[in-house]
């Protein structure tokens, strides 16, 4: 880190938050802190099913607040979906909302608010810093260890429409509180710790190599890294291994705070653009792109890519030269992806050659895409997608 970048200005943005075990158990404590007196809780019927809602739930009545459920939520969840939950949160006369799941009811959680606090429609939010008005209080409770929507200034939606994910960043967004409890994650089957694992890794890396990145982000990313190499088989493999889980949980935090604060690049502008077209699970879609990526960014940031591949594997022997760093880090990230069972292609879920120009332009349009460390054109964003078909 030289002299001048360390001069550099950077805002850091984070929500107050609470780690570990029982920390879910905490809901209502901080409704009532934050000065709410009838909730709306986000969620969705497999954390129902999963019997996590239904204990936050009895833990914010135990605290004398007012509970109303709202479960309506998709995995990616829709621009009708928010709308119906700002609604509720306005006839139900609500004051603050307690969001328990993975990424898509936290975001949605996030979009209720700033609709219901704004009179806006949640689509008219698209882009970065165009929530005016902060939405009620926020209480986000994570049961994936990937998403890191409960530390984020991110909330991603649905377009039905256009059939594209839309990007709302705001420090608005962030949540008032985190309560992070490694305990929620058991109930994971290993497709859902591997693709939300894979998701986090991704987080980190995309920070690392952001042109956005700062040495608080470095810290951050570098030790998601760590912790996500250290811990994702495990978790997989003994999923009632609270270690493992809380690894993976610490992982996913630290890859949250370091991206929400140095962005992301075109891995994630690209599975954006995937997810909203047929509906595909994000951190799956990360996960195949993500090497394809770092192949094409490489030569951007040979040094960073280097450093990560150590992270992820410390008996690499990368080198001096640069097709030795890129071999290395290529050779990192597709072992731990072959380690947990990542083997898809785009094609083997759907995607075809006459998909990739209107892929490849709503990811150019992107915010995401702004802070990858190199500017690709519409015909490299397509031959990344065909790398992966």
């Amino acid at each position: 880190m030289t002299t001048s970048s360390l001069l550099e200005l950077r805002k850091f943005v984070a929500p107050e938050f609470v780690f570990g075990a029982g920390a879910a158990q905490l809901a209502g404590r901080y409704a009532g802190n934050l000065g709410a007196r009838r909730v709306l809780l986000v969620t969705d019927s497999g954390l129902l099913e999963a019997g996590w809602a239904r204990e936050v739930q009895g833990a914010i009545a135990d605290a004398g607040v007012g509970v109303v459920l709202f479960s309506a939520v998709s995995p990616n969840p829709r621009d009708h979906e928010v709308m119906a939950g700002a609604e509720v949160f306005a006839r139900e006369q609500c004051d603050g909302i307690v969001a328990v799941g993975g990424g898509s009811p936290m975001d949605c959680a996030k979009a209720i608010g700033a609709v219901y606090a704004n009179e806006r429609h949640v689509l008219e939010f698209e882009g970065v810093d165009r929530v005016a008005q902060p939405g009620p209080p926020l209480i986000c409770i994570p049961t994936t260890a990937g998403s890191s929507a409960d530390v984020s200034q991110f909330a991603i939606v649905t377009d039905t429409k256009r059939k594209v994910k839309i990007a709302i960043v705001s420090k608005t967004m962030v949540p008032d509180a985190a309560l992070i409890d490694p305990v929620l994650t058991t109930t994971m089957d290993r497709e859902l710790t591997a693709d939300t694992g894979l998701d986090a890794l991704t987080h980190a890396v995309e920070a690392y190599v952001s042109n956005a990145n700062g040495p608080v982000t470095d810290l951050f990313a570098r030790e998601a890294v760590r912790h996500v190499a250290a811990s994702l088989v495990g978790a997989m493999e003994r999923p009632g291994d609270l270690e493992a889980r809380s690894g993976m949980m610490l992982g996913s935090m630290y890859a949250g705070l370091a991206f929400s604060n140095a962005i992301l690049g075109a891995v994630h502008a690209m599975a954006h653009s995937l997810g909203g077209l047929l509906d595909l699970p994000h951190g799956l879609c990360n996960a195949i792109l993500l090497d394809h990526v770092i192949d094409y960014n490489f030569e951007a940031e040979p040094a960073r890519y280097g450093e990560l591949a150590l992270a992820l594997d410390p008996t690499l022997t990368p080198g001096d030269a640069p097709e030795a760093k890129r071999d290395a880090a290529l050779r990192a990230v597709r072992g731990l992806k072959r380690a947990v069972g990542v083997t898809a292609t785009l094609g083997e879920l759907g995607v075809t050659e006459a998909d990739l120009d209107g892929l490849a332009r709503n990811a150019l349009n992107d915010p995401c895409m702004t802070t990858n460390p190199r500017a690709p054109s519409l015909e490299d964003v397509k031959a990344i997608y065909a790398k992966a078909l």
